[in-house]
């Protein structure tokens, strides 16, 4: 089992950056894909970014890619999101989760764990 916390959330402006980490307790976080999920007011949850085990292979939304980068540190255990050229429209509740398929960590119903999630607001 894995316990997953996020944090880094906060305002910005647009176009602005932000950077989101998110830290795992247990020895077997290095077993886990890893992805971060958003979910705005009044809609549902949505991927946002994924990573494998290894770090080696990366997936995104088509909203974020080319301003995300989604990142790991296994001896940390931590998974990181950085958040470039901020919109308005990515404000959302920013969720950290973990998932023993990296396929299945690009959907939110394939993931094992979840974190309680942290606050980003993009102000126009």
């Amino acid at each position: 089992q894995v316990q997953l916390v996020e944090s880094g959330g906060g305002l910005v402006q647009a176009g602005g950056s932000l950077r989101l980490s998110c830290a795992a307790s247990g020895r077997t976080f290095r077993r886990y894909a890893m992805g971060w999920f958003r979910q705005a007011p009044g809609k549902e949850r949505e991927f946002v970014a994924a990573i494998n085990w290894s770090g080696g292979s990366t997936y995104y939304s088509d909203s974020v890619k080319g301003r995300f980068t989604i990142s790991r540190n296994n001896a940390l255990n931590t998974v990181n999101l950085q958040m470039n050229s901020l919109k308005p429209e990515d404000t959302a509740v920013y969720y950290c989760a973990a998932s023993f398929d990296y396929e299945a960590a690009k959907d939110k119903d394939g993931m094992d764990y979840w974190g309680k999630g942290t606050l980003v607001t993009v102000s126009s």
